[in-house]
């Protein structure tokens, strides 16, 4: 089993990136996804900590059952990929951490200045 983990800013192209393992029979969890009504994009600020918690457990019950995970989310700093960290070496995998940095607009409309905030706080991160 394989865990990618795709990071990158507000319409950097993670979502596109990830479609690319979709189409090899990956699992896909994004955070994003939790926030879907009825097909529509809608960010609730309370509910973000239950988006992360749902993407983590739907990515380790995916690797448990021995499937290929790719998780696409902004990951700006190391503690937000700690867990998934910790999944691997639970598992003895090591994850393919992807960055992106394309400059197109936010599918979710992501205002400037948030996205300004989470680029002053990206970290560089290696898995170890």
């Amino acid at each position: 089993m394989l865990l990618v983990l795709i990071r990158g800013l507000p319409g950097s192209g993670k979502s596109t990136e990830s479609q690319r393992y979709v189409k090899q029979g990956y699992r896909h969890f994004e955070a994003d996804m939790f926030m879907m009504v009825n097909g529509v994009y809608v960010f609730d600020r309370e509910k973000l900590k239950q988006a992360h918690n749902w993407c983590l457990e739907g990515t380790m019950k995916a690797l448990y059952a021995g499937q290929n995970v790719v998780v696409s989310n902004t990951f700006t700093q190391r503690f937000e990929m700690e867990p998934y960290f910790k999944l691997c070496k639970e598992l003895n995998i090591v994850p393919s951490i992807v960055v992106m940095d394309g400059k197109w607009k936010s599918i979710h409309n992501v205002p400037e200045e948030a996205i300004q905030r989470m680029r002053e706080r990206w970290e560089d991160i290696s898995y170890s």
